[in-house]
């Protein structure tokens, strides 16, 4: 069976013209502001940039602005984009927006949609995702969700507390998850609400000061106190939340993968570049014997990862939930990409540890990814228990 990894020629002419616009106009904005969006008018100019040079939201259909591409077409394109910290969001695929726009393109209604969907997947507005609760609340435990919704006349009323909740800072909505049967610990029973962020129930709270800073809106906590939403604010039916939310989970795993894969080949570049012109011991450090290893084992991360990637994309694009995949691929990425980068700053020694490079900054944004969208550890549990559990059901047959 032929096996051919290469892009359709549309999809390679969009990664090449993503490349270009990314080196060209994403990069000079992110070295100038050391990995940071400034602010919501650099956001709105780097989206303008990039719907001018027609590589702007490339995930959504063509209905709503976008290139509509699978996922294997995304990976090359989002890992283009992801080459700069800033590219994600100029491209208006960043997290978690990304994420919401291809959950509410798949199962939200058509109102649902023109309301919150299409200003979205435009650039006009963001949101976040608010499922993540203070201990002992839902976290990589899903079930573990506390924040609950009660009928009322005419909707629902939530209560509960987020935190972490990434890009709340500034968004247009939220898509809460809320449980609606059930006790904390129970499977199932929860429900996703889409709520406006005018709603006086729902408040903004203190950033969490954390380790990475790119990604746009903060991390924050964000309380539901009696917060009411109508029947309408549901999105797909009650009580489904986790399996709706399964269609956003696994296809969000692999685009964070894609876009840090990005960031590991920019420090790598950074590393080779400086290890060809650096000259110590009467040598290149490039000619190195163990300056080589470090080079070689950061290509093959990179290799090996983006394998991964567009092995769990193919499982999700047959429509299989591809859990063990996503798994996998989320595991290894997440652990290569922090290698790629840490040796790309040893092999630039001094250099490497100060702010002439960017590469302290491509440590700290990259080091969260080992545990948002699930631990390494968590994962590494649901791996070895599918393999278990097909090993018991093979030894049954």
């Amino acid at each position: 069976m032929a096996v051919d990894l290469a892009p359709e020629p549309a999809v390679a002419e969009l990664v090449t013209r993503t490349a270009q616009f990314v080196r060209d106009v994403v990069v000079p904005v992110e070295v100038a502001n050391d990995g940071v969006v400034p602010s919501e008018s650099v956001r709105r100019e780097l989206q303008a940039a990039a719907k001018a040079a027609g590589v702007f939201a490339p995930h959504v259909s063509p209905e709503y602005g976008g290139h509509g591409l699978d996922m294997c077409a995304r990976a090359a394109v989002f890992e283009e984009a992801g080459y700069s910290l800033l590219g994600p969001v100029a491209l208006n695929i960043a997290a978690p927006d990304e994420g919401n726009m291809h959950m509410l393109e798949a199962i939200a209604t058509e109102d649902q949609k023109a309301r919150y969907l299409a200003p979205l997947a435009a650039g006009d507005v963001r949101s976040c995702f608010a499922m993540t609760e203070p201990a002992p609340g839902a976290g990589s435990d899903p079930d573990a969700l506390a924040t609950r919704a009660e009928r009322v006349p005419g909707g629902w009323r939530i209560d509960g507390r987020k935190w972490f909740i990434t890009g709340a800072d500034g968004a247009a909505f939220a898509i809460c998850m809320a449980r609606t049967a059930g006790e904390p610990g129970d499977r199932g029973g929860a429900t996703m609400f889409l709520v406006d962020a005018d709603n006086p129930g729902m408040k903004v709270g203190r950033h969490v000061p954390t380790l990475d800073e790119s990604l746009f809106g903060g991390h924050l906590e964000v309380d539901f106190d009696g917060c009411v939403v109508p029947d309408e604010a549901v999105i797909g039916e009650v009580d489904q939340g986790y399996r709706y939310a399964q269609v956003r989970l696994g296809p969000a795993r692999m685009t964070h993968c894609m876009r840090w894969l990005g960031i590991a080949r920019r420090s790598q570049d950074i590393a080779v570049a400086h290890a060809a012109q650096r000259e110590l011991f009467g040598a290149r450090l490039a000619d190195l014997g163990m300056a080589q290893q470090m080079i070689a084992d950061n290509e093959i991360d990179v290799a090996a990862a983006r394998g991964l990637i567009l092995r769990a994309c193919w499982e999700l694009d047959q429509g299989r939930s591809a859990g063990l995949e996503v798994s996998m691929a989320k595991t290894f990425t997440a652990e290569a990409v922090w290698r790629v980068v840490d040796r790309s700053l040893q092999l630039c020694g001094s250099l490497g540890v100060s702010g002439d490079l960017l590469l302290g900054r491509f440590l700290r944004e990259v080091r969260p990814f080992r545990i948002y969208d699930g631990p390494s550890e968590t994962h590494r549990w649901s791996i070895a228990r599918r393999v278990v559990g097909r090993h018991t059901a093979a030894a049954r047959a």
